[in-house]
């Protein structure tokens, strides 16, 4: 970024101050797609990425038949494999005290002296107050000696909130364990730490929640009094999502994770650039999560905010979507948060006619991208454009037909061309040169 501040950019032409900046698409791996919207001083990334990488690389051991107790004098294999079968059976144990609501249940594996337990009680409060419904945790893995009586091994497990059938989403974790007099006791919980999506807000705070109809909202007790207002406008937010969802039907239920200043740093894995003001993760089976930054409203409308995100939550292919469909996905986000404004009351329009007169922009629009180090106006106006490009094909065909082209490009993969001549009846070419008029036109 070169720093220009698009406020006084926008005092400087005559033109509105943006709600918010945009988006910069990185491309750093090949499956899934972190969307972030941003704050109005800078841009934001989607990164592609593999779901629940663990940090820890583990080959999970094949099941084998219980494992006898050790006695003096064998091997250490025969006392880890021992030590792997006592605790998955504790897990489960504890699975199911999740699930019945038994806290004490619950908390019985941890070492009452030990920070496990204060971890593990933080964590039955979030998992509770957000429904959680599925709960199956594994330990397959052999554990290892980390000092004396101690052994560290890995967990996974598959979790489901609100649906009880859902798809399960997935998380691996690291724990410690320890022989007490009371036996085999968990002492050490470590959040999971997956390259782009952990540790989980649940793993490393406690929640407080609000449900509505389609929407959860969790945040921190010091955010408690701004639940009520976040959850109402994400109330209104989701029935605009469900509008423009592609794919199938509309998400179950949208997750909303409201996150303070160090929330904001340590959830989902944190190191979001300073600018970001909200981002939708995809974190396994279908679930997309919405993270929005509490200091960003103050700067954006929550409203406008929270309908981009849940937008692309209702989009997003399991996945990812194509780097070359960046101004479909942006656009028809942009569309449900702008309420589909005439070209002339967006907000980024002066932006856009910047890069049309300024870079001599003329498409195609599957080019269309955002260069390390833009400029801000820059960042603005190609959101715009994507934006307008939608609008246009919206205006002739009608917004069903655009998300029916939208599942064709990103979630069948087909070839824009295909795509085109299957949904629009006309070649790309055709429909490419009209939508990049229609933004000259705009911007003239």
């Amino acid at each position: 970024m070169d720093g220009l501040n698009l406020a006084r950019m926008a005092e400087e032409t005559g033109a509105p101050a943006p709600r918010r900046r945009w988006s910069l698409w990185l491309s750093l791996g090949l499956v899934a797609t972190l969307v972030l919207c941003v704050a109005p001083v800078g841009v934001g990334v989607v990164v592609f990425r593999g779901l629940d990488s663990p940090a820890w690389p583990a080959t999970p051991s094949a099941k084998a038949e219980p494992a006898r107790s050790p006695v003096a004098g064998d091997a250490d294999r025969v006392t880890a494999a021992w030590l792997r079968d006592k605790i998955g059976a504790a897990l489960t144990a504890q699975g199911t005290a999740l699930l019945g609501g038994d806290q004490a249940g619950f908390l019985a594996i941890a070492d009452p002296a030990s920070p496990a337990k204060a971890t593990l009680s933080a964590q039955f409060a979030s998992l509770r107050g957000m429904k959680i419904t599925r709960w199956v945790p594994s330990a397959d893995s052999i554990p290892s000696s980390v000092g004396p009586q101690k052994w560290r091994t890995l967990v996974e497990v598959e979790h489901c909130f609100v649906e009880p059938d859902c798809k399960p989403m997935t998380i691996t974790y690291g724990t410690v364990w320890t022989d007490t007099a009371a036996g085999l006791k968990l002492v050490g919980v470590e959040p999971s730490m997956s390259t782009y999506d952990g540790p989980r807000p649940w793993e490393v705070d406690q929640l407080v929640v609000a449900r509505g109809k389609r929407v959860m909202v969790a945040t921190t007790n010091a955010l408690r009094g701004q639940l009520k207002t976040v959850l109402a406008e994400a109330e209104k937010a989701a029935v605009v999502a469900d509008r423009y969802a592609v794919g199938g039907p509309p998400p179950a239920h949208y997750e909303v994770f409201y996150a303070g200043t160090e929330q904001w740093k340590r959830w989902f894995g944190g190191s979001r650039p300073a600018w970001t003001a909200g981002y939708a993760l995809p974190v396994g089976g279908r679930q997309v999560d919405v993270v929005i930054n509490a200091a960003a409203p103050q700067r954006n409308n929550l409203d406008d905010l929270l309908r981009h995100e849940m937008t692309h939550a209702s989009t997003m292919p399991q996945n990812g979507f194509p780097t070359s469909a960046w101004w479909l996905v942006e656009g028809i986000a942009e569309l449900a948060a702008s309420g589909g404004a005439a070209p002339q009351a967006y907000e980024g329009i002066e932006e856009v006619r910047k890069v049309v007169k300024e870079r001599g922009w003329a498409g195609p629009l599957q080019d269309l991208k955002i260069a390390d180090g833009a400029a801000d106006w820059e960042v603005a106006g190609a959101y715009g454009i994507g934006y307008l490009a939608v609008r246009q094909l919206a205006e002739r065909f009608g917004e069903p037909d655009v998300l029916a082209f939208m599942k064709a490009l990103t979630h069948d993969r087909m070839s824009i061309e295909e795509a085109s001549r299957e949904v629009f009846g006309e070649p790309w070419s055709v429909l490419n040169d009209q939508c990049v008029a229609a933004v000259r036109a705009a911007a003239a």
